[in-house]
């Protein structure tokens, strides 16, 4: 009974895991600088969307409990706007906020956001993680968008 119970415990962390998404980049600049382009909404502009989009509406309450919302504008010229609230910040280390499109002005479901931020010599590690997904593909769709977004943020940085 015991194996049977690990089995069910292994498959169902693996199912979780399946709707997480965590990427670990490191940027050629120090660590507060890299913090701030993640919270100066004149930075966020420049990076925070994948190739071919823009943002052209971004705001934020930069204190815990404090709302954030933007509006990434599509090559098609589709506007699509999200936001969230703001759960934990430390300065220069950690940004943690939840993340919802919206549909018609009302929020969607929402994921939880975790940014770290740590010294890697005079570079900076980020690590980030994104989840609960409703789906794989959801994941996968937003692995796409992020991993384009910090591309961009590495050609700023660099």
């Amino acid at each position: 009974m015991a194996n049977a119970n690990a089995k069910a415990g292994n498959e169902a962390a693996a199912a979780h895991a399946a709707h997480e998404l965590t990427i670990t980049r490191i940027f050629d600049a120090p660590r507060e600088l890299v913090f701030e382009m993640w919270t100066k909404p004149e930075h966020l502009r420049r990076w925070s969307c994948p190739h071919g989009f823009t943002i052209t509406h971004a705001e934020g309450d930069l204190r815990e409990g404090g709302r954030w919302r933007s509006c990434m504008r599509s090559p098609e010229g589709q506007d699509l706007w999200l936001g969230g609230e703001y759960r934990r910040i430390v300065q220069g280390e950690l940004l943690s906020f939840t993340h919802a499109w919206e549909q018609q002005g009302t929020p969607g479901a929402a994921t939880l956001v975790t940014v770290r931020f740590e010294d890697a010599g005079d570079k900076t590690r980020m690590s980030f993680h994104q989840g609960l997904f409703s789906s794989v593909a959801d994941r996968d769709g937003h692995q796409g968008g992020w991993s384009e977004c910090f591309e961009r943020l590495a050609s700023l940085l660099g």
